[in-house]
């Protein structure tokens, strides 16, 4: 029987106590729900801040299950989006006893493509290694058996292998009701099931891909709904940043030209000189790449258009690529009604065309050409060029998402935007502006947690700043007595990949020359899953790593019980995206660390600090490195941000909480 009233479903004698025997009803819960349905039946906005152990996913679900809402929810990682789809979402449906209809839908680089898979298996193509000829070999047995064609249910090919892209479509490259296998398509199926569904679980990325489309008229990929979730809402920024912009790669124009020469003298030899012009192409882009090449080295591998050196010789080069990629999607075009093949390479080929001239656009001197509109999304924009020892790409950015973000919410939804990390001191300004939803109801709520007693915030009173050369060796040296003492796991989060290398050498060292029996884990080692499963299953392992492992890391009991921060995670200023932003802030007359830097760094720290407490028997303590966060004006905002842990900056009282824990 479907319970109307959301005070009894979450009760201590509702249905989820019923069926959760560790259930327990919370005042923040519950309140969340109630903000949540007023959001449905208002068709409103709401930014929800919720610590963790709040039970955000029943919040935003049992008020969207009791309205009889269809519901879209994005998470920000594949990861969390199967959790959802396989474990969260079916027990609360079984808890609730009603019947509900679930989709699981991805982009459609998840998916096995037939006709890909077919062509690969049949044109005996080179491949790196021997490994990725037994990769295929398990794919097609794969393709055979699945109903979803989901790559990650496929264990044995890590998500990572780049056999992947030979086996998967693209928007492109996709044949679509021409194809001979779309009565198989994966991708279509799951589309199909996702349109029937009540509940569709989705990403970050993919709602960012079909809000992109829908900017340019295309609405069929996914389904109508009454309400999007954003959970982990605080990657949207980046997300949408990510996708609203656009890149092309040397990778991408070399496999045009390739797959132009061999589909062209296949199919229409007569209709033009294919291995012309897919050669020629082929020169202009390694003759640009050979014209970078010498200056990116300095730049740190990347460059914004501005800032190009001898800009006469790059635009000459980049004019040649231009010209000779116009050559070829004009010839591929002329043939397009000559198959599906040749028709899905001049869509491609179309595509990076487009691509490559809004790059180049407003040219040196101001001015939009090629047909290219003046619109203030194109003008506010930011391109750069990014050149490693294998590819060359270019970038283009939006500036701000907000215009187009907000401009895309339909009226007749309503928008639940949430997670433990979207607010400064409970000011939701950076976020809201950031994605156009000023307007937007606020709401932040605690975590139903005694940090004071479960957690203390270790500042060290000696060590030098971030930019000392011994910093590192003194963080390190700070570091090692509470790893001798503690009990349970040590993770160090570091701010760079090249402090994640310094400090595992330098931790390696000491851990080796005072017999510290302790496995020492480091990104880069294997598969960030493989490391934290690793780091679980050992207790008491000292696990270093950047990025990725700040955030979407739930590690509760003793195998986290001291979490070490090197620096404060201010954005790098080099970041084309960042420095853009900054000096945008800059000429409109405000002060961008502080309206910008400064809310970032805090919503990162509480981020990365979030990993130590994740239930209510847990204990631990946050180290930070950077003196920083106490002895600068800023450091105040910092710190008030992070839940309320004990504080200290006397190694003796930090070393007898570890002892205590």
């Amino acid at each position: 029987m479907l319970l109307q009233n959301l005070s009894e479903v979450f009760s201590e004698n509702g249905p989820l106590a019923k069926a959760a025997p560790d259930f327990k009803p919370r005042q923040a819960q519950l309140e969340l729900a109630q903000a949540v349905e007023e959001a449905i039946l208002t068709r409103g906005t709401l930014i929800a801040e919720a610590g963790t152990g709040t039970g955000k996913t029943w919040a935003y679900m049992v008020p969207s299950l009791i309205n009889d809402a269809k519901v879209l929810i994005s998470t920000g990682t594949r990861t969390l989006q199967d959790q959802l789809f396989n474990r969260d979402i079916p027990h609360l449906i079984k808890a609730m006893q009603i019947s509900v209809n679930v989709a699981l839908l991805k982009g459609r680089a998840n998916y096995v493509c037939h006709l890909h898979l077919q062509r690969l298996m049949g044109e005996g193509q080179t491949f790196k290694s021997r490994k990725d000829i037994t990769y295929l070999r398990e794919i097609k047995v794969f393709a055979e058996r699945s109903n979803t064609g989901d790559k990650s249910e496929l264990t044995t090919v890590p998500e990572t292998a780049d056999i992947w892209s030979r086996v998967t479509s693209t928007r492109e490259n996709c044949l679509g009701q021409e194809c001979p296998h779309v009565r198989d398509c994966f991708v279509y199926k799951a589309r199909r099931r996702a349109q029937e569904a009540d509940v569709v679980v989705i990403n970050h990325a993919l709602f960012m891909a079909d809000l992109a489309l829908r900017t340019d008229g295309v609405t069929d990929l996914l389904p109508d709904a009454d309400v999007v979730v954003f959970d982990e809402a605080h990657q949207l920024p980046d997300v949408a940043t990510r996708f609203l912009g656009s890149s092309v790669s040397s990778y991408q124009l070399l496999d045009l030209c390739k797959n132009a020469e061999v589909q062209g003298m296949a199919q229409a030899r007569e209709a033009a000189s294919w291995s012309e012009l897919a050669t020629n192409l082929d020169t202009a882009v390694k003759e640009l790449r050979l014209q970078v090449s010498s200056f990116i080295k300095t730049s740190g591998g990347r460059v914004t258009y501005q800032e190009i050196p001898s800009p006469d010789k790059f635009d000459e080069a980049y004019n040649k690529l231009i010209y000779r990629l116009d050559r070829l999607t004009q010839a591929l075009e002329s043939v397009n009604m000559v198959s599906p093949e040749l028709a899905s390479l001049a869509a491609d080929s179309k595509a990076i065309l487009h691509r490559c001239l809004l790059w180049s656009q407003p040219d040196r001197q101001g001015n939009w050409n090629y047909g290219i509109e003046n619109t203030y999304e194109n003008a506010q924009a930011v391109r750069w060029l990014e050149l490693s020892a294998n590819f060359m790409r270019i970038h283009r950015a939006p500036l701000s998402v907000a215009n187009i973000f907000s401009s895309q919410r339909p009226s007749e939804q309503a928008w639940v935007f949430t997670s433990a990390t979207l607010s400064v001191r409970g000011n939701f300004q950076h976020f809201s502006s950031q994605m156009g939803m000023e307007n937007a109801r606020t709401e932040c709520w605690e975590a139903p947690f005694d940090y004071t007693n479960q957690a203390m915030l270790y500042v060290p009173n000696n060590l030098p700043l971030p930019s000392s050369r011994n910093f590192n060796v003194e963080f390190v040296n700070t570091l090692l007595p509470l790893i001798k003492e503690s009990s349970g796991g040590v993770m160090v989060l570091c701010t760079t990949l090249r402090a994640v290398d310094s400090i595992s050498e330098l931790l390696a060292e000491l851990l080796s020359e005072q017999d510290i029996k302790r496995e020492l884990l480091r990104q880069g080692d294997t598969s960030r899953g493989v490391l934290l499963n690793k780091f679980r299953q050992l207790q008491n392992a000292v696990l270093v790593g950047s990025t990725s492992f700040w955030e979407g890391v739930d590690i509760p009991g003793n195998a986290l019980s001291v979490l070490a921060i090197d620096k404060l995670p201010f954005a790098p200023p080099d970041d084309p995206v960042i420095e853009a932003r900054i000096s945008d802030c800059k000429r409109r007359g405000g002060n961008p660390f502080m309206e910008y830097q400064i809310p970032e760094a805090a919503i990162a720290l509480k981020q990365g600090a979030g990993r130590l407490i994740r239930s209510e028997t847990d204990r631990g303590l946050l180290m930070v490195g950077d003196t920083r966060l106490v002895d600068k004006p800023y450091g105040r905002v910092l710190w008030r941000g992070l839940p309320p842990f004990a504080r200290t900056r006397d190694p003796g009282v930090a070393l007898e909480f570890v002892k205590a824990s």
